[in-house]
């Protein structure tokens, strides 16, 4: 059977307070995590593009797939209890530390354990590292095509279409399948969980796999194999007043805000 697959995974409370750890790892045992809000989107997106299908007669699986420690197993159920059909869960010790090209390559790797995957679904950045790239390494390393940031999904027969918009405009996106998608917090808001949904995902039994599990050794993932490194860091300064402009005339207020964004490449 076809299968769509869902990066999710858990982040950092958006209201707790998030810090370094001394490797300059970000903390996350001291905070509470939550399902990042925009795999949920990802989730809708897969759960429709299923039911349109059977509508049409093609049959999709969901599986939901995560790398990560132990509580990302939350993530998984929440997709599993939206309405997954199954979850994967990468989980070792070995993939601490791991950057965004270790990461994806784990994911790349348990994607070759799945059974013929054809569209993979992400979101357009996660909330914790913000950098938006894994999505786009994982495509390179499964030598598909990749519509990022877009709403508006679809699929018709072998071909995913979707929307993408921008500060230039509107873009209309194709490609064939197998491929994968971020897609942005625009698409359809997510579903909530039916009470039959939440008593399923509990029980529903998840698989997990350790790096060997996928094909991996240890020294192709974790911190200490990372082609990035932090080499410095410190607290962002708090926020200062703004500069006011109530004096002068309407002309000579307007010239210094013309001076003042000037003098910032604003303009």
């Amino acid at each position: 059977m076809p299968t769509i697959v869902v990066l999710v995974k858990t982040v950092p409370d958006t209201w707790s307070t998030k810090t370094l750890r001394d490797d300059a790892r970000l903390d996350r045992e001291s905070v509470d995590v939550i399902v990042d809000e925009i795999n949920e989107f990802s989730v809708e997106q897969a759960l429709r593009i299923r039911e349109d299908a059977g509508k049409q007669g093609t049959e999709y699986q969901v599986v939901a797939l995560s790398m990560g420690p132990a509580h990302h197993e939350e993530a998984l159920r929440k997709a599993i209890a939206m309405g997954a059909d199954d979850a994967v869960h990468v989980s070792d010790e070995a993939l601490g530390g791991s950057d965004a090209l270790g990461t994806a390559f784990a994911l790349h790797s348990a994607l070759e354990s799945i059974d013929d995957v054809q569209l993979i679904i992400g979101g357009n950045y996660s909330s914790d590292g913000s950098t938006g790239t894994v999505p786009g390494l994982v495509a390179e390393f499964q030598e598909i095509p990749a519509l990022t940031a877009v709403h508006e999904l679809s699929v018709d027969g072998d071909t995913v279409s979707a929307t993408r918009e921008d500060n230039r405009g509107t873009w209309q996106l194709s490609a064939n399948l197998p491929a994968l998608v971020t897609v942005t917090d625009k698409s359809a808001s997510p579903r909530f969980p039916k009470f039959k949904g939440l008593r399923q995902a509990k029980k529903h039994e998840i698989t997990t796999v350790d790096i060997a599990g996928i094909g991996l050794d240890a020294d192709m993932v974790g911190g200490e194999n990372a082609t990035t490194r932090v080499l410095e860091h410190k607290k962002r300064p708090p926020r200062t007043a703004g500069a006011v402009i109530d004096s002068g005339s309407p002309e000579e207020q307007a010239r210094q805000i013309a001076d003042y964004l000037a003098e910032n490449n604003l303009i």
